[in-house]
């Protein structure tokens, strides 16, 4: 019955991502966050609903109306350049026939991200596309926080099988990354109801973080909680959505929880966390002999652990973004990677600066706001998980991009002669792939 519930729901929606398509980012996005067809028993659990997907929303594009010039902002470019590199890496991988797969899915999905610029060129369209990565997510969160809540967080919240946030680690970072999403879509909503409901959506999915037992989680969620409440412009809703939350943790989690997450403190006794450390040795070893190109995608195999690390025989994961893109894509690679989150971050507070000076911009200085919480968030815990290719991470960083662009053309088309918007910034909106009498059209139902 799931199986023919998800087929029905793609292919009846495939039409529309072939006539608009960017509701085929939007239903690509669901397939990629949600993984609706994970949740099946039969066929669906393996067929390609995204590819199938991600084509007609491509082929859609190519004989639709919209504007074919791709936005080179400079975080475009540095993309582009990063995905470049990882080939170059590639080429050079130590272990060939893992590297390529690799290198190949994570193409794949930085082609659909590519896309996001071509096709959210509207408010509407960023927001509804929010709209569908936030919930997907929070599915998650709300079902991990009732099991929570239920079993009293004896056992782990995990996500859905052979999918990036199929552990208990990957789940909680996601839905760290996810809240301050929500937060954004709290801020706009003006049904009480509506509000209610994404305030419990919230604090549930905070429960979920809790009751995967993940230290990474909750060392992502304290970075995550402080700044959401810095920059909501609510302080004092933040304020009780965030006790909320730590009532219920007080509340439901048993000791085991603690004494797992006071482990934090005497990482030097636990094995896991000297297993993440002997890995991340490993990767130092490996770029001060490989320092351009690293060992490629894959690297962290046992081979590589005899030659490289300290302690040899202790294979463990990387758990960490930064050693990930350190030890596979070596100096350069790390360096594209961390400049991309530097400018995207700058794009972020620009707008923040912008809309500030308009009321009719709210929206636009809370979603960017909101944005660089989630990229907090992303930072702290990826420093002991590894999700370096996650495409929220990159989707996130595309949606400062989005915004900037939106606002750019809007002051563009109503002649503001403001300093952020002087005729100069029409010929940068042009390279960018903007032109007069293009104007960013809302989704019609």
């Amino acid at each position: 019955m799931r199986d023919l519930l998800v087929t029905a729901i793609v292919f009846g929606i495939l039409p529309w991502a072939f006539s608009r398509p960017y509701i085929g980012l939007y239903l690509y996005s669901w397939l990629s966050y949600m993984n609706p067809h994970r949740l099946a028993y039969g066929f669906a659990l393996n067929f390609p609903f995204a590819y199938i997907v991600a084509l007609t929303t491509i082929f859609g594009f190519l004989v639709s109306k919209e504007p074919k010039r791709m936005p080179w902002s400079r975080e475009m470019t540095v993309l582009t350049m990063l995905v470049l590199w990882m080939v170059v890496t590639t080429v050079f991988a130590f272990y060939p026939p893992l590297a390529w797969p690799q290198m190949e899915k994570v193409f794949k999905i930085q082609i659909m991200i590519f896309m996001t610029p071509l096709l959210i060129t509207s408010r509407e369209r960023l927001h509804y596309m929010i709209w569908v990565i936030a919930l997907s997510l929070a599915f998650y969160g709300v079902k991990g926080g009732i099991f929570t809540i239920v079993h009293g967080g004896v056992h782990r919240v995990q996500g859905p099988d052979a999918s990036f946030i199929a552990g208990n680690n990957e789940m909680a970072f996601a839905l760290v990354m996810t809240i301050p999403l929500l937060r954004y879509l709290h801020l706009q909503e003006k049904q009480f109801w509506m509000r209610i409901g994404l305030a419990a959506i919230m604090v549930l999915c905070g429960l979920a973080v809790i009751g995967s037992q993940s230290r990474g989680g909750l060392v992502a969620a304290a970075a995550m909680t402080l700044v959401l409440w810095f920059k909501s412009r609510h302080k004092f809703t933040t304020a009780l959505l965030i006790g909320a939350s730590i009532w219920l943790v007080v509340s439901i989690m048993p000791q085991a929880w603690y004494d797992r997450m006071n482990t934090i403190k005497t990482y030097e006794e636990d094995a896991s966390a000297l297993g993440r450390i002997n890995a991340w040795r490993m990767a130092l070893n490996v770029v001060q002999e490989r320092p351009f190109t690293g060992g490629g995608f894959e690297m962290f195999q046992p081979n590589t652990f005899k030659i490289y690390a300290p302690n040899p025989d202790d294979v463990h994961d990387v758990h960490s973004v930064y050693f990930e893109m350190l030890g596979e894509h070596g100096f350069v690679g790390l360096g594209l990677w961390l400049l991309l989150a530097l400018l995207a971050w700058r794009t972020g507070s620009w707008v923040i600066r912008r809309a500030k000076r308009d009321p009719d911009r709210k929206w636009a200085q809370d979603l960017a706001a909101m944005t660089q919480v989630s990229m907090i968030g992303y930072a702290a815990g990826g420093a002991f998980l590894g999700l370096a290719y996650f495409d929220l991470y990159y989707h996130l960083l595309i949606t400062l991009v989005c915004l900037k662009l939106i606002l750019l053309r809007e002051d563009a088309e109503r002649g503001v002669t403001e300093p952020s918007a002087r005729p100069g910034n029409k010929k940068a909106l042009r390279k960018l792939g903007w032109r007069r009498g293009t104007r960013s059209t809302a989704p019609t139902s």
